[in-house]
């Protein structure tokens, strides 16, 4: 709950910096940041070390989505990899840095606890996850691109996906909410 918190409040704080006011978008994508963050860690770390993490995550994946995405022009729609990809590196990297046997002593001790070596650790395992989903994905898409393509046909876009592939529009753009044309 604590991540989650500092993540819709920091992500909505930067909203309301950058752009003159939070949105309910905003605090949402922050509220499930802080989640997707706080996940490797739970069991792990302290509430206190959750405050950082949730708040780490707000900056992290609202840089992410609202920077990174736009000016590298990749398409994430629901913002997966900008929310769950870069939330979940940073969370599995920041319990190397917080885990305390204080809080499981099953587990490790992480950084700020004297272990350096379980960052190194959790490097390791997101270097070989991120290699494995990047080759997976890879071909993946290699089959469904020989198969049946990985983009609709131009004139399907542009006359509307709702339409070309599933033979109904979604929505009216010349119509208000009640039914009434705008002329």
């Amino acid at each position: 709950h604590v991540a989650a918190a500092l993540g819709a409040v920091v992500w909505a704080g930067i909203e309301w910096f950058r752009i003159g006011r939070p949105t309910a978008l905003g605090a949402a994508s922050g509220l499930v940041a802080g989640l997707v963050a706080i996940t490797p860690a739970a069991g792990f770390v302290s509430p206190t070390a959750a405050l950082f993490i949730g708040a780490a995550a707000g900056v992290a994946c609202y840089t992410a989505v609202a920077m990174v995405k736009s000016s590298l022009q990749y398409d994430d729609t629901l913002d997966a990899f900008g929310v769950h990809g870069v939330c979940g590196f940073l969370g599995a990297v920041l319990t190397g840095v917080f885990a305390s046997k204080h809080w499981n002593p099953a587990g490790k001790d992480g950084l700020i606890h004297g272990n350096a070596a379980l960052v190194t650790e959790q490097l390791i395992g997101l270097s070989a996850a991120g290699l494995f989903a990047a080759l997976v994905t890879w071909v993946l898409l290699k089959v469904i691109d020989l198969t049946i393509g990985l983009r609709a046909d131009l004139d399907d876009e542009l006359d509307g996906l709702d339409l070309s592939q599933h033979g109904e529009q979604a929505y009216s753009f010349s119509e208000g909410p009640s039914g009434i044309r705008r002329e």
